[in-house]
């Protein structure tokens, strides 16, 4: 497997996550369980399906 934690893309992807974690505290209560999470949910896929991609490639 590649070691995809050393790629450039999946180190801006985990920063990506601290940011809409930081930008989203901001947001109001009632858009807790709507566009919040999927913010978060859809920011933490990317890091997510680079790892799954970069297992895939070696096999």
């Amino acid at each position: 497997m590649h070691n995809f934690k050393k790629m450039d893309i999946w180190i801006k992807s985990m920063d990506l996550i601290s940011e809409i974690y930081k930008l989203t505290k901001t947001f109001p209560t009632h858009e807790r369980f709507g566009l919040v999470t999927q913010m978060q949910r859809s920011a933490v896929s990317i890091p997510t399906n680079i790892a799954e991609g970069s297992a895939k490639s070696c096999n």
